[in-house]
């Protein structure tokens, strides 16, 4: 009979109490080594609930400046976001650019909003049928709802009255998103293109002007012909069909264990609560 995943008959050398309490984590860690056996590349993960309310925001880079460590070795991203903070990601993206001169990202299932701009950072987005990426285009909360801050330029441009400090932030939002996609496709994915061709690429991204929503689908396909650089792994791809089996690991272990974020490694794992209701 095949050795299926997981295998192994040696009992673990942590005391069992201690590897009942983790072994959620050591299974993932140990799907996590295979992957790396396929890849010839490390693998670290960024994942989030994104049926949780979990941002990309500042607490997330001691952890990423960890997992990435001091080897810079070429390195896979897996990475789960709805997105969040732009001043976080900034610099995350700063930080996993001088982690390696080799850097992927893998969409197993959603990397929307500043996720997106994450991925934009790197060398090549690995994706499969199920991954999506989405717009960048930054909004800015207005009572209780989140405006585009295109829809407010678009208003002032349009003669209709704006509150121009509302305005200001919303050009200030919208020059700071297009100027980290330019400059980050500029270094790595798109090196060597020409500045109007990232140009029209980060105008599509981070406007209303091509997509309508925010949370406007970007499957693989779609990202390849905006001009990304994408590899699409089949449904039967070997490496695919583990990627997704981790990915379904992580989102089941941060339901049951109530858990918002994960950042993991085959070494390492730090995991963030999510934080109780205020009452």
């Amino acid at each position: 009979m095949p050795d299926f995943f997981p295998r192994g008959t040696d009992i673990p050398s942590q005391s069992p109490l201690f590897w009942v309490s983790q072994k959620d984590r050591y299974l993932r860690q140990l799907l996590i080594r295979d992957i790396e056996a396929i890849t010839g590349r490390r693998l670290l993960v960024y994942f989030t609930d994104c049926a949780a309310v979990a941002q990309i925001d500042g607490f997330d880079c001691k952890y990423i400046t960890e997992l990435l460590g001091s080897e810079g070795l070429p390195f896979d991203l897996l990475l789960e976001t709805n997105g969040g903070q732009t001043d976080a990601t900034e610099n995350l993206v700063s930080i996993l650019s001088k982690g390696s001169t080799s850097f992927r990202v893998i969409v197993p299932a959603r990397a929307k909003s500043n996720g997106t701009l994450i991925a934009l950072a790197s060398d090549e987005i690995l994706m499969g049928n199920p991954s999506e990426l989405g717009p960048v285009d930054p909004n800015l909360v207005m009572g209780n709802q989140m405006i585009p801050c295109s829809f407010i330029i678009s208003a002032a441009n349009a003669g209709q009255p704006v509150d121009p400090i509302m305005l200001q932030f919303a050009l200030a939002a919208i020059n700071q998103t297009m100027k980290l996609a330019e400059t980050v496709l500029a270094q790595r994915m798109l090196k060597g293109t020409a500045p109007d061709r990232i140009k029209t690429i980060v105008n599509d991204l981070a406007t209303r002007q091509k997509y309508y929503s925010h949370g406007s689908v970007i499957d693989s396909g779609e990202a390849a012909s905006l001009g990304l650089k994408v590899q699409y792994l089949r449904p039967n791809d070997d490496l695919w069909q583990k990627i997704w089996l981790l990915r379904c690991m992580y989102e089941f272990d941060a339901r049951m264990l109530g858990v918002a974020k994960m950042y993991e490694s085959v070494n390492l794992s730090h995991s963030i609560k999510i934080a109780p209701p205020v009452l």
